[in-house]
């Protein structure tokens, strides 16, 4: 067992996958907070255009 947290540490391919899920990781974040404001101006819009319809 201390064989294989001894080669974890010291192996420079599992930092690197690490980091790549981070950063991952942080892209999705901010892709998710992004549609989301664009999906809540969008079903603004879609309701404007409706009720403006409706009242045509």
């Amino acid at each position: 067992m201390r064989h294989i947290l001894h080669s974890l540490v010291h192996d420079r391919k599992a930092a690197t996958a690490i980091e790549y899920g981070l950063i991952a990781a942080l892209i999705a974040v901010a892709a998710i907070a992004a549609m989301q404001g664009l999906g809540n101006k969008l079903k603004t819009t879609f309701q404007n255009v409706s009720s403006n319809m409706k009242a045509t």
